[in-house]
């Protein structure tokens, strides 16, 4: 029995180990879906900006 309490002792570390990584990676995959929402909003507010700018200046295009 003590062999068992002793080899569950030595992996211990590797446990907290294991979850420290778990909860960093977690930390970096919010952070990385964070800047991937904010960059589509940025994109889409950018076209839509640049259709209304098309629309109130209109084209120098002559039609025929």
């Amino acid at each position: 029995m003590s062999h068992r309490l002793y080899a569950a002792l030595c992996l211990l570390p590797l446990l907290s180990g294991c979850s420290v990584i778990a909860v960093a990676d977690a930390a970096v995959t919010v952070a990385a879906t964070t800047v991937k929402v904010g960059a589509t909003v940025v994109e889409t507010a950018v076209d839509v900006t640049a259709a209304g700018v098309r629309a109130v200046a209109g084209s120098n295009d002559k039609e025929d």
